[in-house]
């Protein structure tokens, strides 16, 4: 498998609403495509909120002349911390369709966005994980990743 990573455009939002679907479902989150597409539109158009890239299999394509076959997705958003020395990013959703997965698909996409970082001036890259998801955090861990002795503690503002 030939593994590309592509910036998501205007042209992609069909299919990372579908991607973001799955995802939603699979993780028990819940999913509004009124309010995720327009979201969407937003971080592809505001480069300072972060990037979305689409996972490919370019190789398939180039063999057989059709699209790239699209594995999953990976959103990036950007912030800025006194503690992790200026500008770091969150890794906020990145999904494999469960066909592609244990085949190194999401190494490879951590590895990607771990090479982007710097050129992007981040100082430091998180995540979250579910705490019963012993399998990405196996992942995360093997590429990285610490645990800290802390929570991830969330307050949603009335708007």
């Amino acid at each position: 498998m030939d593994i590309a990573f592509k910036i998501a455009d205007y042209s992609d939002i069909e299919i990372l609403v579908q991607l973001i679907r799955e995802f939603h479902e699979i993780e028990h989150l819940p999913f509004d495509e009124s309010k995720i597409r327009p979201l969407l539109a937003k971080i592809m158009r505001e480069n300072s909120l972060g990037q979305v890239w689409l996972i490919q299999d370019s190789g398939e394509a180039i063999a057989q002349s059709t699209p790239p076959t699209v594995l999953g997705y990976i959103v990036l958003t950007f912030g800025y911390s006194l503690e992790f020395l200026g500008r770091d990013a969150f890794i906020d959703e990145l999904y494999i369709r469960e066909s592609h997965r244990g085949q190194g698909v999401g190494t490879r996409a951590l590895q990607f966005v771990q090479q982007v970082c710097p050129s992007l001036g981040i100082q430091a890259l998180h995540l979250e994980v579910a705490r019963k998801n012993t399998a990405a955090k196996r992942l995360y861990r093997k590429v990285g990743f610490e645990d800290h002795d802390r929570y991830l503690m969330t307050q949603w503002m009335a708007t």
